[in-house]
C-alpha cells in the first residue's frame, strides 16, 4: 500500500467516525430540568473550610454536618469553644476583638457570609467574612484568629501556614479556577 493510499483509508476512517458520532436525537433530549421530588439529606457542610474538621469532634461529624445552621451555634458553641481553649489556653481575644464565647459562636454557626455591597473576602485586615475570593488565604486567616490574639501578633509559628498562594494561578474568566495539571 503506498502513502496516498493510507491517506486516503485514514480520512475515511475519521469521516466515518465523525458521521457515527453525529446524529439527529435532539428530540430525545430532556428539556424539563431536574428532578428534586423526593427525599434529600445534607451530608456534609465547609462553609469555612478546616472549621468542621478542626472544631467538630469525630463522633460528632454526622449531627453536625445534618444541623441546619440556624441551630448550629446553640448545638454546637460550646464544643468549640472548649476546643479553642484546648488548642489555644491563653486565648482571651482575637484581632477581630472576639471573646471566646461569640468567636465560637460565629465559628459554629457554619455558614459563609456574603456582602452584596462591598468586597468579597475571608478576610482582609479590614474587610472581615464578606464572602471568600478564591485566592483568600482562608487557612491563615483562620489561624490568625485562633492563635494571633488581640493583634494578630501572638504565637506567630502557628498563625500560618506559610502558603501564600494556589500553585497555579487562576483564571481571569469563568469558572476562574486554575488550570488542571496535567
Amino acid at each position: 500500500m503506498n502513502f496516498n493510499n493510507i491517506k486516503i483509508a485514514a480520512i475515511a476512517v475519521l469521516i466515518s467516525l465523525t458521521a457515527y458520532n453525529c446524529s439527529n436525537d435532539d428530540d430525545a433530549m430532556e428539556t424539563s430540568g431536574p428532578d428534586f421530588s423526593g427525599s434529600y439529606t445534607q451530608e456534609d457542610q465547609m462553609a469555612r473550610p478546616a472549621i468542621n474538621t478542626v472544631f467538630v469532634s469525630t463522633g460528632n461529624k454526622d449531627a453536625f454536618n445534618a444541623t441546619v445552621p440556624s441551630n448550629q451555634g446553640a448545638a454546637f458553641q460550646s464544643a468549640f469553644q472548649s476546643k479553642l481553649l484546648a488548642l489555644n489556653a491563653g486565648y482571651t481575644t482575637n484581632a477581630l476583638g472576639m471573646d471566646a464565647a461569640t468567636f465560637t459562636g460565629a465559628l459554629a454557626t457554619d455558614v459563609l457570609t456574603v456582602t452584596l455591597d462591598g468586597k468579597t473576602t475571608f478576610f482582609d485586615g479590614t474587610n472581615v467574612l464578606t464572602g471568600r475570593a478564591l485566592a483568600d488565604d482562608v487557612i491563615d486567616t483562620e489561624l490568625l484568629l485562633i492563635f494571633g490574639g488581640p493583634m494578630g501578633a501572638d504565637n506567630g509559628g502557628v498563625t500560618s501556614d506559610n502558603v501564600d498562594t494556589n500553585d497555579k494561578p487562576f483564571s481571569t474568566s469563568f469558572p476562574y479556577l486554575a488550570a488542571p495539571h496535567q
